[in-house]
């Protein structure tokens, strides 16, 4: 009955006949698989990319109330220093997470483009571009967050040594 009613209507009875093909669907996720294994690689990056950012605002909010309580004179260097690590940090989220959601309107995409009948692969490739160069941005300032990290590193290392 229910399917008696989609096919009454042409767009429905269309779109029916071209997904009743398991081989056309199989393609489909064969297609797919690249992509959504690209966004597990994307999440776990971020899942990174989010501890270190949770560590900065941790950091800041200690340093913050050092500051109040007058305990150091070296924090206000360290609190701007760590203000830019945090930009740096949730700016590489931002791009990854941009880079995340346009690789799932890829797999969508590529789904939708073998059932209909106008091409999208301009589209479907234009977003992946987009999807690169996000992933690309995000991990520039993940890479720069890190740096900024390793130099403070350093830095306090020999400040140390020489104390």
């Amino acid at each position: 009955m229910m399917l008696d009613l989609l096919t009454s209507t042409t767009i429905a009875g269309e779109l029916l006949q071209r997904t009743s093909s398991s081989m056309r669907v199989q393609q489909m996720v064969e297609l797919s698989l690249t992509p959504a294994f690209l966004l597990a690689g994307i999440g776990a990056v971020m899942n990174v990319m989010m501890g270190r950012l949770i560590w900065i605002a941790e950091r800041i909010e200690r340093l913050e109330a050092r500051l109040r309580d007058n305990q150091s004179a070296v924090v206000p260097n360290e609190l701007t220093r760590l203000r830019r690590r945090r930009q740096l940090a949730q700016r590489a989220v931002m791009f990854s997470t941009g880079a995340a959601l346009c690789i799932c309107v890829v797999i969508a995409l590529l789904f939708v483009s073998a059932f209909i009948t106008p091409q999208i692969g301009t589209v479907t490739a234009i977003v992946w571009i987009t999807a690169m160069l996000l992933l690309i941005l995000g991990l520039l300032h993940f890479a720069q967050e890190t740096v900024m990290a390793a130099s403070a590193q350093k830095k306090a290392a020999e400040r140390d040594k020489n104390d």
